[in-house]
């Protein structure tokens, strides 16, 4: 699916799509480009000096003659510009939200979930949550979207929006061996929090989080640690 190329079929015309703006890339290609040319000017300088760090690359750099540097800098800047623009499309959160879906993409990877089956949005530092109607975690999805227009269209859309997670006063922080926890889920926390350190990746941490969702867990990290709460048990009868 590619964000902001408008509704799928499968979505009434009226569904709201928020992502990242599409100047993103040229914003991030002029930057290069200005990266590219103090680069050049930095260079200039290092060489004029007796001592400097990085002084011979700087020499390799300024003997390159005008007005080739100065048209390499640019366009090399220029380049590794829109390559970083890109790159932080990809990495960007789009939410597509219509009065009885939402669909999240980011990475090139879409998720789709009912507002039947959801009981509140919020917002957490830089991510976007969806709960389920026993407070369950369904969703949770790095976000750098504003969060008055995030708050603007799921109200539209007739989503509950909180402003803050209702269940943060619930959250524990993990100790290995935790008693209480679901069978498994103390190996795959530990699992993650070496996952989070320098053996593992990204996409670790964020597979072994979905592992612990489906065992019914909530998790929060907050400086490198680990915190988990269980969803709310149903009304009595139900």
């Amino acid at each position: 699916m590619n964000p902001g190329k408008g509704p799928r079929p499968s979505e009434p015309a009226e569904a709201t799509v928020l992502s990242q703006p599409a100047w993103l890339v040229p914003a991030f290609a002029v930057a290069g480009a200005v990266a590219g040319w103090l680069v050049k000017l930095l260079a200039n300088w290092l060489v004029t000096l007796r001592w400097a760090p990085m002084k011979g690359p700087a020499k390799l750099v300024n003997a390159i003659p005008e007005p080739w540097l100065t048209v390499l800098g640019l366009t090399v800047g220029t380049v590794l510009g829109v390559l970083v623009g890109f790159i932080a499309l990809h990495e960007s959160l789009t939410v597509r939200v219509s009065d009885t879906h939402v669909a999240l993409t980011i990475r090139g990877e879409s998720r789709e979930l009912r507002r039947a089956d959801t009981g509140a949005v919020h917002p957490d530092g830089k991510f976007l949550v969806l709960l389920g109607h026993h407070s369950e975690e369904t969703a949770r999805e790095p976000c750098d979207l504003g969060r008055a227009e995030l708050a603007a269209a799921f109200t539209a859309h007739g989503w509950n929006w909180t402003s803050e997670d209702p269940h943060r006063a619930d959250f524990h922080l993990w100790v290995p061996d935790t008693p209480g926890l679901p069978v498994g889920a103390n190996a795959l926390l530990s699992a993650r929090a070496h996952a989070m350190g320098k053996t593992g990746t990204a996409e670790d941490v964020r597979a072994l989080r979905d592992e612990l969702n489906g065992l019914g867990l909530a998790i929060r990290d907050e400086r490198k640690r680990q915190y988990w709460r269980l969803p709310a048990p149903p009304p009595a009868g139900s």
